[in-house]
């Protein structure tokens, strides 16, 4: 018997989102957060960009922070901490597929860099960094119409990425690719639950997000492993987003159930596989 469509999930990076554009320099990208971070935090008798106080109001709270006395850290150490962390979380994550997560590393850094912990806050800190689109990073022109032509049909959309960055942060290129609004219910980052693609679990909390069975949903990637493996451990078909093959794949330990080069394509295969879904 063959199995209703009603889902299909998505990849984003390289998938939705086009980074072969992208040709500067991730480190010094790096520094520009943790300079907005920084910046963010009172220091020093600074008054933060989000504050509207006169003169007084302000002296008045800096005197009622409880942490009087810290000087902002050297800016190049804390850089130089923050990518080791970094690097050193997703060494760790690749081995256990536990998932790294930008806010930890943000308050490990700052803390050990001397930050008080009453200003280590998380979710602020996250909020302070200028995270957006890219120089050069495109949404793919074939996305908009694919998810346009899906939702049409009925079909619940979903996002699933392998990004340290929570959602809160990656939402802000679905919205300025103007995809944000085609899934509502289920946009994952690996950041938010605690595991990397292949983990059978982040796949599964997406299919519990979006009320399917993997029987019933197709996900759409272009890492082999991560993407095309893991859906399948997952019992989800898994369609190749061609333009990435790995060793595994080379090998023949890796294969697709399909490939496609453009998501214009994704439509008619998924004619074969689901007759009537549209």
């Amino acid at each position: 018997m063959v199995s209703t469509l009603r889902a299909v999930l998505f990849d984003l990076d390289d998938t939705l989102i086009d980074w072969s554009g992208w040709g500067g320099n991730y480190y010094a990208r790096n520094r520009e957060h943790i300079e907005a971070v920084l910046a963010s935090l009172p220091a020093n008798g600074r008054q933060p960009p989000f504050l509207d106080l006169n003169q007084q109001q302000l002296e008045t709270l800096l005197h009622e922070l409880p942490h009087d006395g810290w000087q902002e850290p050297d800016l190049d150490a804390v850089e130089q901490d923050y990518i080791r962390r970094t690097e050193q979380a997703w060494a760790v994550g690749r081995s256990n597929l536990r998932a790294p997560h930008l806010g930890d590393i943000l308050v490990e850094t700052l803390s050990a860099a001397g930050v008080p912990d009453s200003l280590l806050q998380r979710e602020a800190l996250l909020r302070a960094v200028p995270w957006g689109m890219y120089p050069g990073v495109v949404c793919f022109p074939d996305a908009l119409p694919a998810l346009q032509l899906l939702r049409e049909h009925g079909i619940h959309l979903g996002l699933v990425t392998n990004a340290h960055q929570p959602m809160m942060l990656r939402d802000r290129e679905l919205e300025a690719c103007g995809l944000l609004d085609f899934m509502p219910d289920c946009r994952l980052s690996a950041a938010d639950v605690g595991w990397l693609k292949p983990h059978p679990r982040i796949f599964r909390t997406a299919l519990e997000l979006l009320d399917v069975e993997p029987q019933e949903a197709v996900f759409v990637g272009d890492n082999p492993v991560a993407d095309i493996a893991g859906a399948q451990n997952a019992r989800m078909r898994a369609v190749l987003r061609s333009g990435r093959q790995d060793t595994a794949m080379l090998a023949g330990l890796i294969e697709p159930d399909s490939r496609i080069q453009s998501l214009d394509e994704l439509p008619i295969l998924l004619d074969d596989w689901f007759p009537g879904w549209r």
